[in-house]
């Protein structure tokens, strides 16, 4: 049996086990869906939304991408932030990334990773640029990194806010709350490590008037 396969007879497997514990799991999934977070995360295979956290397919709304970015041209991003907050009303986003992560290490060289994935990178290396000082105090490389990566979730957590997107929902809805998380792939462990409350009054170079 190929390995592709194999996907398709587990993915039996599966429907079958949903439909001998909830008869009508599938019938109610496919009419409803009423998440209350959404989820942008990094891509790695290691950090599924629903498994870490232990929620049922309907529960959150995900979107991935390489070290978890949230980038102001970025027109698939937003179109999952737009639909997410106002078609689907999210109470909370959450911005997740994970220690160990490829793409944040892959950012604190100077290689060159041909032309994409350089420009995708550089967003990373802007938030190396931003808090130099703290991160160049830091001798161990790997705590570097780790530090990298929560610094990085913060930033996404920034940009989120500086999306019209979000501060009409928070203007007129008072949502959504912004969570910014980061996950031990050594422990599995999910570590809350910034937050910014619905509302909640940024640069105000970055907010929007008459919305």
């Amino acid at each position: 049996m190929l390995p592709y396969e194999t996907l398709l007879k587990d993915n039996k497997e599966w429907a079958a086990e949903r439909v001998k514990e909830q008869p009508d799991f599938f019938k109610t999934l496919s009419e409803l869906q009423t998440p209350e977070f959404l989820w942008i995360g990094c891509s790695d295979s290691r950090v599924p939304a629903n498994q870490i956290t232990g929620t049922q397919p309907g529960e959150i709304f995900v979107h991935r991408n390489v070290a978890n970015l949230v980038i102001n041209t970025d027109v698939n991003l937003l179109s999952v932030l737009d639909y997410a907050v106002n078609y689907l009303f999210v109470k909370h986003v959450i911005v997740c990334g994970h220690y160990g992560c490829g793409g944040v290490k892959a950012s604190m060289t100077s290689d060159d990773f041909n032309q994409v994935l350089n420009m995708w990178l550089r967003n990373i290396k802007d938030v190396h640029r931003i808090h130099r000082s703290e991160l160049d105090a830091i001798e161990d490389e790997e705590k570097k990194c780790d530090r990298l990566v929560e610094l990085n979730v913060q930033e996404q957590i920034f940009n989120l806010a500086k999306t019209s997107i979000i501060q009409r929902a928070w203007q007129n809805d008072k949502r959504p709350d912004l969570h910014g998380w980061v996950y031990g792939l050594n422990d599995g462990i999910i570590k809350p490590v910034y937050e910014m409350k619905a509302g909640t009054h940024i640069d105000p170079l970055y907010e929007y008037k008459n919305l």
